[in-house]
């Protein structure tokens, strides 16, 4: 005769307790992912924006000539700008040489807006917002700097001496809750290159 035993009663329920522990563990994750990727996405798309405008400003001071007005609100550069003309449309030719232009970033109360101007001052553009929803209007920063602690924006630049770095310093709503996060970035502008070689 065949031995015909199976699983006893409590063997078939601790099976079944153990099933419903791990499945309901890996319920707990998946739903505290569900719940946790809004916040990531919103700091992700915060992060990302930030960074998006805050490389416009770089790229245009590392094209950057001279630093003509130079304060922790306010930056104003002769910069080559690849355009037909200063304020005019954008040039398409990729052959073609830049424009040299005046470009003037004004910041406070949550953006910085920048301004065109030709090298005799004459705006030819209307202000645009280059940067949106920053929580400091002390953006810019300066080597040689008026401050001991250069990354520190918010000094003015050294009396006498032309900016050869600007370092801008946005601080944003971080989405996890009360305060900011600051994006930081900067650039060499590329007269003092030319005069360092």
């Amino acid at each position: 005769m065949r031995d015909e035993s199976g699983m006893t009663l409590i063997e078939v329920l601790v099976a079944a307790m153990m099933s419903v522990i791990v499945v309901g563990a890996a319920c707990a994750m998946l739903i505290s992912a569900v719940r946790d990727q809004p916040a990531l996405s919103g700091k992700a798309e915060a992060v990302t924006t930030a960074r998006y405008q805050l490389e416009r400003v770089v790229r245009e001071l590392r094209n950057g000539v001279m630093v003509e007005v130079s304060s922790p609100t306010e930056v104003r550069l002769r910069t080559q700008v690849r355009r037909v003309s200063c304020g005019g449309a954008f040039q398409t030719d990729p052959l073609a040489e830049p424009v040299q232009c005046r470009v003037a970033y004004r910041c406070g109360s949550g953006s910085c807006t920048r301004t065109e101007e030709t090298l005799a001052g004459v705006p030819v553009s209307t202000p645009v917002v280059a940067l949106s929803g920053i929580g400091n209007p002390n953006v810019f920063c300066y080597v040689p700097s008026a401050e001991t602690d250069p990354t520190q924006c918010g000094a003015a630049p050294e009396e006498g001496s032309p900016p050869t770095f600007v370092g801008v310093n946005l601080r944003v709503p971080d989405p996890e809750g009360p305060g900011l996060m600051t994006i930081s970035d900067g650039a060499t502008l590329r007269s003092s290159i030319f005069s360092s070689s």
